[in-house]
């Protein structure tokens, strides 16, 4: 079992206070397999296996449990009358009013509860109504480079940096797909099927949603616009070119369901001179790249694109709130803010003109702080600071743990 300590070193600190642990995240990114990383940590701490319970309930092995009523007596029968009790509940969306089952045993025993889920009962919005306030949450993402990285060094032999990233940019950071040496083909059927569980499962049946194929064509077009300006007008024009017709309020009721199943996020605008968050002109960005290759195929020519992604999503991965950010005209590609944290970061393919230097360094120097400022390049240069401004390559970036 490969470590994404990354993950660990964020929850590790919460063993035994009176919170429920609850890691979200798309479906296949490995939540199960850090929650094993999490009983190994217990049982490392002289924890004994007797008082850790391990529930998965995609499995058929838990299929009897599925109300909260079953889930509790179960539970209960098992708990510790003298010690703190561990309790791992996987996949604990398929549990009718989980919650309520956490609460009651949250408060009757000694137990410390872990839970995972991948649906919208999980989103932030919807835990805070159902554990009022008595739950701390993860969101774990896809493999980032430097995991990916880790799992090819286990599983086959690596190649030079640069290849590796190219190879990481094509395959995504499904973990599964990274398990042996696929083919491209291989790896995309994997994937596709993450896709099919996600639409089918977290999000057709448990929203019993009749017009699959609006559904379908939504995303479709979510798909091919990743990281593109959004608007429902944009979204509308494309369905009729279609021959349908589908109301705005509509649009965003299927948005909502996908960012529910963690596969597309949100990116709101966030105006860097005003101090706050706007409601309108937000990109959207996937859960990981290779959804969109399995659905539409790869196409090299928007390298630019999937190194916003990635950057998207390794930021959010490190705990980091990410926006793309607004001052006056001007936009910066993100703006990344954890705690008292906070850094901007223009990315782009190559600086092969004074015009795109002067765009991607005027942007950042218009911003009057003095937060780290990055522009991040995946072409031949000399790195250096610039007025302030840090020039780094997308792969050290990625790899550095200096921000």
């Amino acid at each position: 079992m490969i470590q994404r300590p990354r993950y660990l070193r964020r929850i590790v600190p919460f063993i035994d206070s009176p919170l429920i642990k609850v890691l979200t995240g798309v479906r296949r990114a490995g939540k199960t397999t850090i929650m094993a990383m999490l009983r190994e940590e217990l049982m490392a701490r002289g924890i004994s296996p007797d008082r850790i319970l391990s529930y998965r309930f995609d499995s058929l092995q838990f299929d009897e449990i599925k109300t909260a009523k079953s889930l509790y007596n179960e539970i209960k029968g098992k708990v510790s009358s003298e010690r703190k009790t561990y309790v791992f509940l996987d996949e604990i969306q398929e549990v009718e009013n989980w919650e309520k089952a956490v609460n009651s045993l949250m408060t009757d025993f000694d137990v410390d509860i872990y839970v995972t889920g991948s649906n919208s009962r999980m989103m932030s919005a919807e835990i805070s109504t159902y554990l009022t306030g008595r739950y701390i949450s993860f969101e774990i993402f896809p493999l980032t480079f430097s995991e990916y990285l880790d799992f090819r060094r286990d599983y086959a032999q690596l190649s030079g940096m640069r290849a590796e990233f190219a190879r990481f940019l094509r395959y995504g950071g499904f973990p599964a797909v990274h398990l042996r040496e696929y083919t491209e083909g291989e790896a995309y059927q994997i994937v596709h099927d993450i896709y099919n569980s996600i639409i089918f499962t977290d999000i057709v049946k448990r929203s019993q949603i009749r017009k699959i194929d609006q559904l379908e064509r939504i995303v479709k077009y979510m798909f091919s616009t990743v990281g593109q300006t959004f608007s429902a007008q944009s979204v509308s024009r494309y369905l009729k070119s279609e021959h349908r017709s589908l109301e705005a309020e509509t649009i965003y009721e299927y948005l909502k369901k996908l960012e529910g199943a963690f596969i597309l996020h949100r990116c709101s605008r966030y105006d860097i001179r005003g101090k706050e968050t706007l409601k309108t002109l937000e990109k959207y960005y996937l859960a990981d790249l290779s959804l969109q290759y399995a659905m539409l195929s790869y196409n090299p020519s928007e390298i630019a694109v999937m190194i916003e992604n990635t950057l998207y999503t390794e930021m959010c991965s490190r705990g980091y709130s990410v926006f793309v950010g607004k001052i006056d005209a001007r936009e910066i590609d993100f703006v990344a803010t954890k705690a008292d944290q906070k850094l901007y970061v223009q990315a782009t393919t190559e600086i092969s003109s004074t015009a795109t230097e002067k765009r991607e360094y005027e942007n950042l120097l218009s911003i009057q702080d003095n937060y780290p400022k990055y522009v991040l390049r995946l072409d031949e240069f000399a790195s250096g600071n610039y007025e302030g401004i840090l020039t780094m390559n997308v792969i050290d970036f990625l790899l550095s743990d200096q921000w």
